[in-house]
C-alpha cells in the first residue's frame, strides 16, 4: 500500500528539465581535459626544478602543455591559439623571410619604375598571394596539431592501443610521442621549424596548403624577374 503510495507521489510530480546554463554547469563537461605530457617534466615541475627558458619570459602568461604554450583555450581546456617549441624560429626567421623577399619583389620590381616597367595591375595579384601565404603559416604553427588526453584505462589497450611509458599513457596507432613538444601528438608526422611546432592530424591540411602557396609564391616571384629582365632587355 506504502509503495503504491510512494510511486503516486512520485508520478504526480511534475518533471522539469535542465536549462542549457544548468546543463554548461554538468561536471561532465566542466572538466579540463588532462593531456599526455612527459612524465619527467611533469615530475621537474613538481618538484621545482624545472630550468627556465627563452619560453619562461616570453609566455609567461600562456599555459604550459608540454614544451607548447596555449595562448587562448576554449572552457575544456582546449588550445584555441597555441604556440609551438620552435616559435622564435618562425616569427624571427620564416616570417621576415617571406616579408622581405615578397617586399623586395613588389618594390624594386613593381613600384619603382626606375627599374623596372611592370604593369601596376601585378600588385593586385601579387600582394593577396603573400597574405595568404602568412595566413596558412599562421593557421599551422597557431593550431593545435592534435594533442591528445591521457588515457590510464587498461580496456584502451584491449583496443589495439599501444602503452607509451614516456608520457604514461595508451596512444592509438599513428599517435607518436614528440620530444622537441614533450606531449603526445595524434597522428604525428614530423617536426617543422619553419612553422614552429609539430604537424599531426589537426594541422595537416593547413600545413600542405601553407607549402603549396609558399611554392606558389616562389614562383609568382621568379616569374616576375624574369619579366622585369626580359623587359630591360628589350628596352
Amino acid at each position: 500500500m506504502s509503495a503504491n503510495i510512494s510511486n503516486g507521489v512520485q508520478n504526480s510530480l511534475p518533471e522539469t528539465k535542465a536549462t542549457p546554463a544548468q546543463v554548461d554547469q554538468r561536471p561532465s563537461q566542466r572538466r579540463r581535459k588532462i593531456y599526455a605530457v612527459s612524465t619527467t617534466w611533469e615530475r621537474q615541475l613538481a618538484e621545482g626544478r624545472s630550468q627556465p627558458d627563452v619560453h619562461t619570459y616570453f609566455c609567461c602568461c600562456a599555459r604550459r602543455i608540454g614544451n607548447m604554450f596555449s595562448l587562448l583555450s576554449y572552457q575544456d581546456g582546449s588550445p584555441m591559439v597555441i604556440a609551438g617549441p620552435c616559435w622564435p624560429f618562425c616569427a624571427l626567421v620564416t616570417v621576415p623571410l617571406i616579408l622581405g623577399v615578397s617586399g623586395t619583389v613588389c618594390y624594386f620590381l613593381i613600384v619603382d619604375n626606375s627599374y623596372s616597367s611592370l604593369p601596376q595591375w601585378l600588385l593586385y595579384l601579387y600582394i593577396p598571394a603573400v597574405l595568404f601565404v602568412l595566413l596558412s603559416l599562421f593557421c599551422v604553427s597557431c593550431r593545435d596539431p592534435g594533442l591528445m588526453e591521457r588515457v590510464t584505462d587498461e580496456e584502451a589497450g584491449e583496443g589495439g592501443w599501444f602503452w607509451n611509458e614516456q608520457v604514461g599513457s595508451f596512444r592509438p596507432p599513428g599517435a607518436l610521442y614528440c620530444r622537441e613538444c614533450g606531449v603526445l601528438i595524434q597522428d604525428y608526422d614530423h617536426l617543422c621549424p619553419w612553422t614552429g611546432t609539430s604537424i599531426g592530424k589537426k594541422n595537416m591540411w593547413a600545413f600542405k596548403t601553407f607549402v603549396i602557396s609558399v611554392n606558389m609564391l616562389c614562383y609568382l616571384s621568379i616569374a616576375i624577374l624574369v619579366w622585369a629582365l626580359l623587359d630591360g632587355l628589350v628596352s
